[in-house]
């Protein structure tokens, strides 16, 4: 066996798919320490900065005092404590939803969600983009999984219209994708599953805190949250914290409970991690949470303009996710590679996260890079992409 799994890993690495983690000193920010060298990290879905907020770090350590460290067992046995109803009633309110329910994780959220709402017998419709807890929730339900081409809303109206009256329709997207950083077309969207009595489900990890006057999300910017169904969004991007929720109706969040088994089955989050849930909600709905967005805005205009300046090719799109291209794997991870060197961390991504030939260096703004570092950032990136032959 030990041969076998040797071998495996050779040829991940002749591929120059080898993957390995990356050890951060001290806590998350803008500037982090890697190998006792000071780097700008610019992979991070710490998009607000909240991460180290004084805010979040004084509730976990208040909840750590009051409620200690575990919750014990799951939420259906003894793990229900007052931190978890008091964090889904907030969601509830910042969704402007009837109710919502928390979960582990976003992969827990949707591998959970997305079962529990189609099985055999029904059809489930996917962007070909999402993300890959979206099509293993998918593929957990064993219901029909029907894959469209991305953020095509004809041809996903022509799919469901093919599938008309076989079995419940779940409509499921990305808010704001992953890997491109660009937008669901959310408005044609829902109207296109209110004509088809589907169901609709947006995992708007990217987007929730980030999009929206309020910091709701794409729907909220689009003016459509009432046309969708099952709002899920994760705590540990802009949120600064970790977690999964889905605001949802009262009956749905009564038949999640009882069906979605990554719910059912898990011990729930401890008291510090749902203490710091909540002041990040708390916060991002306050003037200092608007700020922070604006300031997101600027910086993400400031580096695309300066990304396309240099010569190098980006995906339309204009959220705080700016995804570089460069080709083959391989010069993928020096690009990478060479930018740790120089002082900026950024991770190249390669399948199967991205189809063959989508290689690319996904660099991810927060609202506490300053201006200058994201100037000095962009000199350095310009003559590595140089060096390597992507420019």
């Amino acid at each position: 066996m030990k041969d076998i799994i040797l071998q495996e890993l050779e040829q991940i690495r002749e591929r120059g798919l080898y993957r390995r983690t990356r050890l951060i000193q001290g806590r998350q920010s803008a500037w982090v320490e890697m190998g006792g060298k000071r780097v700008l990290l610019l992979c991070s879905n710490n998009y607000l900065g909240l991460a180290g907020h004084p805010a979040l770090i004084e509730a976990a350590v208040n909840a750590a005092t009051q409620f200690g460290v575990s919750s014990g067992a799951s939420r259906l046995v003894s793990g229900t404590m007052e931190l978890h109803e008091r964090l889904e009633a907030a969601l509830a309110r910042f969704k402007q939803t009837p109710a919502a329910l928390v979960f582990n994780s976003g992969y827990a959220a949707n591998t959970g969600v997305i079962p529990a709402l189609a099985g055999r017998g029904d059809v489930i419709f996917s962007d070909r983009l999402n993300h890959a807890s979206i099509v293993d929730g998918a593929l957990l339900s064993g219901a029909r999984l029907v894959r469209y081409p991305h953020n095509d809303h004809n041809a996903l109206a022509r799919l469901l219209e093919r599938h008309r009256g076989k079995g419940r329709a779940l409509v499921v997207t990305d808010g704001v994708f992953s890997m491109d950083g660009d937008i669901a077309p959310l408005r044609e969207i829902v109207r296109l599953k209110t004509d088809h009595k589907a169901l609709l489900m947006v995992d708007d990890a990217h987007g929730s805190g980030v999009l929206g006057e309020q910091g709701r999300g794409v729907a909220e910017m689009m003016g459509v949250a009432d046309g969708v169904d099952i709002r899920m969004g994760t705590f540990g991007k802009a949120f600064g914290s970790y977690g999964a929720y889905a605001a949802v109706s009262q009956e749905l969040r009564e038949l999640l409970l009882n069906r979605a088994r990554s719910f059912i089955f898990s011990t729930s989050l401890p008291p510090t991690v749902l203490a710091a849930s909540l002041a990040a909600v708390e916060l991002v709905q306050s003037p200092e949470g608007a700020s922070l967005r604006d300031q997101l805005r600027r910086n993400s205009d400031q580096f695309r303009n300066s990304m396309r300046s240099a010569g190098f090719t980006l995906p339309d799109g204009n959220t705080q996710i700016v995804p570089l291209l460069t080709g083959e794997a391989d010069t993928t991870m020096r690009f990478s590679e060479q930018l740790l060197d120089v002082g900026l961390y950024v991770q190249g991504i390669r399948p199967p996260t991205v189809p063959a030939g989508g290689c690319r260096l996904r660099f991810t703004l927060m609202a506490t890079h300053g201006h200058g570092d994201l100037d000095w950032a962009a000199e350095r990136i310009a003559a590595v992409g140089r060096r390597v032959g992507v420019i």
